[in-house]
């Protein structure tokens, strides 16, 4: 199956060659001995051609439409009076194609403007102002959580090395913003030597101190003018929302999950937040939280109500008296194939999208093993490893995601083709890569990451209790339950309708002198994919939003509350004048701007929740009923 990449790279080849035809065809009609042409006239044909060649040529092609496509995207986002103007320059675009180079005029014509309606609701602030105007109010505080790297880090030391001082970062972001690329570029070892962990600790290691910068401004912006949160914050403060009912808590997500509360007292510091916002309003909480962000939620649901030194100790019913909603974002609550990959070769199918040279230069640069080495060092990676085996992620003989009459099965999650040494004499299941990760990773990497996580399956009800009491099992919702909490609502709002990572393609490097590595993606295979795909909104695959589904099931072991779960599955739409994706985009991180997202939020924190209803999409209800999870 040709990818859409493939499709332009044909294209282009095609324009191409018949420039180059013709080019060929008016030299051999030129070169004609019986030619009767005057010189003039054959001067001017010439120059014809090359005018015709030059406006078929791709860089003109491509100058034309960036100008064009730059013009409309930048009045898009002014008043109704440009939009017509726009509206109006499209119509004689359309009306004048024929007068066009072929490529240039089939891109204009299956371009289209997106509703007025709908790029007036993806203006700053529009959600929250209509909602407002229609009634809605602030009512429950809201903590939203990020994910992970969206929280930008930022320099607390004033030590470091005689190689790699650190005053001169002090205060100033090492992860997020501009100085962030300054520093990398200018130092990319001092850069690690202050963002790497102590790999025997997982915490900070002799000479530097790095910290999640704190407040609202920590994930609103991952740098100017590429917006996290800034757009579902805009929104609430246009509803009614400010600095005292809204917080961002913002976390190292560097860090395994137990050292947030061991380092920096996080979980307690977020307990204390919702203790103090039903006491000043009288009012729970609704958590919002993206990505990773969920699972340290649902980490800190036990947390808060377990008994001893070091947790919570909130009582049974501190979630049920304190929490009115869990807002799940396109968490990764089961995990993701794409965090197995970059733990295993430092390597993601962004980076083998790169062209030949690109690759070569990153490699250089910033090569796979140091990528591999730096993402290991952080704890907080390895909890986003896939949960649930084989029986959420499927085995040799199939998955539960495969596509109906697919030549082969997500189930075969790495595959080798050409088997060299040992290594690679055979394929290997999800669960089975988990192991192969820890085979070929330092032993400091896999002692961490066994004593902070899980990555299992509680068949029964009572191993799920037993595991109330182990906390590297906290993080995972197949060997935990959820809170005995009757009146906490959950809601799992997720993009799909986007290629997602599924399975890989690699290959035997241990003869490579290139790489330290052992195993690498296979670039060869790009041409039928080196990485193999499925649903998903680019980052998260389908079968990772699994749980809230089965937490529906009757009498759940997972869900002894009887928690009301609503899940919304939001197609991907992406607008071709907006480089972010527009109001109806689903991509991963795009999706916190998606105009139906932020309506639905809105509803939720301003006591409307029961106006949200689910709504499914995709076939997931065609076989998420049927994984095998033991008894209830």
């Amino acid at each position: 199956m040709s990818t859409d990449k493939e499709n332009v790279v044909k294209q282009r080849v095609s324009t191409k060659k018949h420039v180059k035809n013709e080019s060929s065809e008016a030299g051999d009609k030129s070169a004609t001995p019986n030619q009767t042409t005057s010189s003039k006239k054959s001067t001017l044909h010439k120059r014809g051609e090359k005018t015709k060649q030059f406006l078929s040529g791709r860089k003109v092609i491509f100058v034309i439409g960036t100008f064009i496509g730059l013009f409309i995207a930048h009045y898009l986002a002014n008043h109704n009076t440009t939009i017509e103007m726009v509206e109006a320059s499209q119509e004689w675009l359309l009306s004048h194609q024929d007068s066009l180079p072929k490529p240039l005029a089939e891109m204009i014509q299956h371009a289209q403007i997106p509703p007025r309606s709908q790029m007036a609701a993806s203006e700053d602030f529009a959600v929250g102002i209509t909602l407002y105007d229609e009634g809605y109010r602030a009512k429950h505080p809201v903590i939203m959580i990020p994910g992970v790297i969206s929280s930008a880090l930022e320099d607390w030391g004033l030590h470091g090395t005689e190689e790699c001082p650190s005053k001169p970062h002090y205060r100033k972001h090492l992860w997020g913003g501009f100085y962030m690329i300054k520093s990398l570029l200018l130092s990319k070892h001092c850069w690690l030597q202050h963002l790497l962990l102590d790999k025997d600790t997982g915490l900070d290691p002799p000479h530097f101190k790095v910290r999640a910068a704190q407040g609202i401004e920590s994930a609103d912006y991952f740098i100017t003018g590429y917006w996290i949160w800034n757009k579902i914050i805009q929104n609430l403060s246009a509803m009614g929302y400010d600095s005292n009912n809204m917080k961002l808590a913002a976390y190292d997500w560097r860090l395994a999950y137990p050292d947030l509360e061991k380092r920096d007292n996080y979980f307690s510091q977020l307990k204390n937040q919702c203790e103090m916002n039903l006491r000043h309003t009288g009012e729970k909480t609704s958590l919002v939280s993206h990505s990773m962000g969920s699972q340290v939620v649902f980490y800190f649901l036990k947390w808060v109500e377990a008994e001893g030194p070091g947790y919570g100790n909130g009582g049974k019913h501190w979630v049920n008296d304190h929490i009115a909603h869990f807002v799940d974002i396109s968490g990764s609550m089961l995990g993701t194939p794409k965090a197995l990959v970059a733990l295993l070769s430092g390597e993601m199918k962004d980076t083998v999208s790169l062209n030949q040279y690109a690759v070569m230069a990153l490699e250089k640069f910033f090569s796979r093993s140091v990528r591999a080495d730096m993402l290991r060092s952080w704890p907080g990676i390895a909890s986003m490893l896939p949960k649930g085996g084989n029986i959420i992620w499927g085995d040799m003989k199939g998955a539960p995601d495969d596509p109906k009459n697919a030549s082969d099965t997500f189930g075969n999650f790495i595959r080798f083709a050409d088997p060299i040494t040992p290594i690679s004499q055979k394929n290997l299941t999800l669960a089975e890569s988990i192991n192969f990760l820890f085979e070929q990773s330092p032993e400091w990497f896999n002692k961490k990451t066994k004593e902070s996580y899980s990555f299992g399956l509680a068949k029964t009800r009572k191993e799920v209790e037993r595991n109330e009491k182990d906390p590297s099992k906290w993080s995972n919702p197949l060997e935990v339950a959820l809170p005995n909490a009757p009146d906490m609502q959950v809601f799992s709002l997720y993009g799909i309708g986007k290629d997602t990572e599924r399975a890989y393609f690699y290959r035997d490097s241990t003869n490579d002198s290139t790489t330290d590595l052992n195993v690498v993606l296979d670039y060869e295979k790009l041409e039928h994919g080196s990485v193999v795909v499925g649903p998903g909104d680019g980052t998260i695959s389908l079968p990772c939003h699994s749980m809230p589904y089965r937490w529906q099931d009757k009498n759940s072991k997972f869900n002894p509350g009887n928690c009301n779960v609503t899940i919304v599955e939001m197609m991907h739409k992406p607008d071709e004048f907006d480089l972010r994706g527009g109001a109806q985009t689903a991509e991963h991180v795009d999706i916190l701007g998606r105009t139906e997202l932020n309506e639905l939020i809105l509803k939720i924190v301003s006591g409307n929740s029961h106006k949200v209803e689910s709504k499914i999409l995709s076939n997931i209800t065609d076989w998420v009923y049927k994984l095998d999870l033991g008894k209830n």
